[in-house]
């Protein structure tokens, strides 16, 4: 979604719909709503692109653009640069949007021109009679700086009602917050002082283009005489992977989810701010509010940028492709397929969440699971394990089953991983109140069936351990939009089935391997 920064529609999804594209599939979708976010007025001094999307969560929430492209329009876009745009195109997947996407206009080209790629620019812009299905407004000029607070982008709050708080760590960077212009803000914000004694900074540049040119500025220099430790080019911290906070830690970061445990410290307190926040906060240990400051320091942009290509390796031709091996380690294990569903469902509800359950609720990351992506049987000891540490042996115990969620299941990431490894578990199907976009195809790509409760109201009729039933299972996949669920108590839960007729042949297949494999093989 960052890619929507520069008038690029750029959509999440899963790495096996990625890799039927690749291959020369389609990539299915279905046709989301728009929902125009208009925008006003211009930023103050230290409020940030990130206090905008928070801004914009605040007012919609983890699941407001499920089902629909954010559209951002206004006389307020033109004040905003194209790393601006992307910090907010990117957070659109927190809002559960199919994608976000800002016009192509005189900063889109003056970005691409720095880029060496003048030629690439196409202005782009909405029809002036475009019709929205939804509207909101935001007066950049109104903004003050905000927090989303522990454990979800949503739980909004200002930082000024924070501040004075006792903090024990700050990162800033991951693919949300570092640009070039981000990480020369809070080098300018950092130069001649010193990171407070009891904080921990962190700096993740986005890329190695702009790594490069910190430190042919002298930038590179001023974080890391200010304390900063400087990280790679990565996710990192984002997803647990080294600087975890302590134990009960603060964490503020710049990035963009902070459910619980992803961390890596499972009773930390993590809350996303803008840069301008987080750097101000680093030096005073406590929550800041970086509008106490003063004017914020003016950034001088180079008309170029540095270009250095030479990592860039092309794909070998087709001729040369034939004489690839591919090498798998005792690490890589072979990948769980799916299997066609049996004409009636008979087994045991495995287990029972809640609402907005994430996909690193599902299958956490980190420094200690991580090295393992490749090795299903092993990841499966670590599923749900944040919501039931026994779920992964009592899963294989009862040879699978079907697990049932609230609203929003499977938000955040993108991660097909917590599709694949409940399959390797046994789970058969997933009831909720409802679904996130990315997760819902994923299930479907390894042949679990994604089924909403009818009446939302019925999610308490139904007990974790108990038996369950649905007749005419593979038949509703078939063909049919309802099933029903009879629990062993006699209670009668009805089920819906929103799928499209190449859905219903990929769960009848027992999964895309399965249905891509049989479509190939027809040729």
């Amino acid at each position: 979604p960052t890619a929507g920064g520069i008038g690029m529609l750029g959509m999440g999804a899963g790495g096996l719909d990625v890799a039927v594209a690749m291959g020369g599939g389609a990539y299915y979708i279905t046709m989301p709503k728009v929902i125009k976010v208009n925008l006003v007025g211009k930023l103050s001094d230290y409020v940030g692109a990130k206090d905008v999307i928070l801004e914009v969560l605040r007012l919609l929430s983890v699941k407001g653009g499920v089902g629909a492209v954010i559209e951002y329009s206004g006389e307020g876009v033109k004040t905003l640069s194209v790393p601006q745009r992307a910090t907010i195109t990117n957070m659109g997947a927190e809002l559960g949007a199919t994608s976000s996407i800002f016009p192509s206009d005189a900063e889109t080209e003056k970005f691409l021109r720095a880029q060496g790629r003048a030629e690439d620019y196409i202005p782009l812009e909405a029809d002036p009679d475009a019709v929205y299905d939804k509207e909101y407004t935001v007066d950049l000029s109104a903004l003050r700086p905000l927090a989303a607070c522990p454990h979800s982008p949503d739980n909004i709050k200002s930082v000024e009602s924070l501040a004075g708080a006792k903090i024990d760590q700050v990162c800033i960077g991951s693919c949300t917050n570092s640009s070039l212009s981000d990480m020369l803000t809070v080098a300018k914000m950092l130069k001649g002082k010193t990171v407070h004694p009891d904080v921990s900074l962190s700096i993740s540049p986005g890329s190695k283009q702009v790594y490069t040119m910190l430190a042919e500025c002298g930038a590179l220099a001023d974080l890391i005489a200010a304390g900063a430790r400087i990280l790679e080019c990565a996710c990192g911290p984002c997803i647990g992977m080294g600087f975890s906070p302590k134990s009960k830690g603060v964490s503020l970061r710049t990035f963009n989810r902070n459910f619980l445990a992803r961390s890596g410290t499972a009773d930390a307190s993590v809350y996303l701010v803008s840069l301008e926040t987080a750097a101000a906060s680093a030096i005073a240990g406590v929550f800041c509010d970086p509008t106490t400051l003063g004017t914020a320091p003016k950034i001088d942009m180079p008309e170029r940028f540095s270009i250095n290509d030479n990592l860039i390796e092309l794909p070998a031709s087709e001729e040369d492709a034939k004489a690839l091996t591919v090498e798998r380690g005792p690490n890589i294990k072979p990948i769980p397929k799916g299997e066609a569903p049996k004409e009636n469902l008979e087994c045991e509800l495995i287990l029972k969440v809640g609402d907005n359950i994430t996909t690193d609720h599902i299958m956490p990351a980190g420094a200690k699971i991580l090295p393992y992506r490749s090795n299903v049987p092993k990841l499966s000891e670590f599923c749900f394990t944040v919501c039931d540490k026994d779920f992964p042996e009592r899963a294989k115990a009862k040879g699978g089953g079907v697990i049932l969620g609230g609203q929003n299941y499977g938000q955040g990431s993108s991660r097909e991983h917590a599709a694949l490894v409940p399959l390797y578990l046994g789970v058969k199907a997933v009831v909720a109140k409802s679904f996130a976009r990315i997760h819902q195809a994923n299930l479907i790509n390894f042949g679990i069936v994604p089924m909403t409760l009818k009446c939302e109201a019925d999610y308490d009729k139904i007990a974790e351990g108990e038996k369950i039933y649905i007749e005419g299972f593979a038949e509703a996949i078939r063909s049919k939009d309802e099933a029903v669920l009879v629990t062993e108590r006699g209670e009668k839960i009805p089920l819906v089935l929103t799928l499209s007729e190449r859905q219903r042949e990929i769960l009848l297949a027992g999964g895309t391997l399965n249905y891509t494999k049989a479509k190939s093989s027809a040729k």
